[in-house]
């Protein structure tokens, strides 16, 4: 018995190790400027605006799977702020801004946890490393979308997103709807891998109501967090493992047995409806606009990035290439939105 209770706290002795920054300590040593902080709120309403159906454009959410080289997603950056000078009659576009990757079993879990891609998990780092990225790409004039994974990470950017993503494994999360009735912008709920929608409309429903739940304080302390509910959440289709969900087929029989009532929607290029290959989201965004006159569509998301594909993380890697899932590469992802803007007008 004492051997049990001696290995059960160092166990835990271990695993209580390390502190992190505070959120209000991270947010006050690298902070935003009120030009930004106005500009992000603007990016809000101008989101808002195309769910509702108030602004015609086309919101077009791109970028990386998920960052892991700050320096090449800097100039991913650079490159989608020319080309949205380029398209802004048409397109409204969204940089993805991913740091956290939901792990189907193990792996690496993205910027924020393991910044060194090495196993260190020096969480600190990837939170400072993260949030000065995210200043960097809001100071170009960029909005900036994520995926809400660890709610206790929200506290840390919540004033520098401008839409966020629940994916297919957290939409049926209790914790997940309830952080996403508390975040000050746009929430967009995929539908489950299996292809229900369900778990993602049950979703919505949730997170547009008030709740009170347990969450932590920008002081790091536990709390009673009261929300008012997310008037803005809608719903992303992304396929399944089964097919896809983007024609305009697929989204009328949706609204069939929904009695032909769906939120706001966007559609995900990539997973499903690409069939995990980053080179057939061209063809699907192109049908998609092609149905968007009887679909109604508001948005769409795809993977890109520097390079086409992906690869595994090594002490060789190719610049600007994915390291999680395959992206379409900026030639393909510029010229595809060039196209797209074209055919809009």
């Amino acid at each position: 018995m004492n051997a049990i209770n001696s290995q059960l706290i160092t166990t835990a002795q271990h695993t209580l190790e390390k502190k992190l920054s505070l959120p209000l300590e991270l947010k006050s040593a690298l902070p935003v400027s009120p030009i930004v902080s106005l500009q992000i709120r603007q990016h809000r309403q101008t989101i808002q605006d195309i769910l509702a159906g108030h602004d015609p454009r086309l919101l077009v959410i791109t970028g990386p799977c998920s960052i892991h080289d700050p320096k090449a997603t800097l100039e991913y950056a650079q490159k989608l702020k020319q080309l949205q000078e380029q398209v802004k009659d048409q397109i409204f576009i969204v940089m993805r801004t991913y740091i956290e990757k939901p792990r189907t079993t193990v792996g690496w879990k993205g910027f924020l946890y393991d910044p060194d891609l090495n196993g260190s998990a020096d969480m600190q780092k990837g939170l400072e490393q993260s949030r000065s990225l995210f200043i960097q790409i809001a100071e170009m004039g960029l909005p900036l979308a994520t995926e809400i994974l660890s709610p206790m990470a929200t506290g840390y950017f919540d004033d520098l997103i401008s839409w966020g993503a629940i994916g297919a494994r957290t939409s049926e999360s209790q914790i997940h709807r309830e952080i996403s009735s508390h975040m000050p912008y746009s929430i967009g709920f995929k539908n489950g891998t299996d292809g229900s929608i369900q778990i993602a409309l049950d979703a919505i429903q949730s997170a547009s109501q008030p709740h009170q739940f347990l969450g932590l304080s920008q002081d790091g302390g536990p709390s009673i967090l009261s929300s008012k509910g997310n008037p803005h959440a809608h719903l992303i289709l992304r396929g399944s493992n089964q097919g896809t969900n983007y024609q305009f087929a697929e989204i009328k029989k949706i609204q069939e047995n929904n009695n032909h009532v769906l939120p706001a929607l966007i559609i995900d290029c990539s997973h499903g409806n690409s069939a995990k290959n980053p080179l057939n989201q061209p063809a699907v965004l192109k049908q998609i606009v092609n149905e968007r006159p009887q679909t109604q569509v508001r948005g769409v998301m795809l993977e890109s990035f520097l390079v086409d594909g992906n690869q595994k993380i090594s002490d060789h890697m190719t610049y600007g290439q994915s390291v999680t899932d395959g992206c379409l590469g900026w030639l393909n992802t510029e010229q595809l939105i060039l196209d797209v803007a074209q055919q809009l007008s």
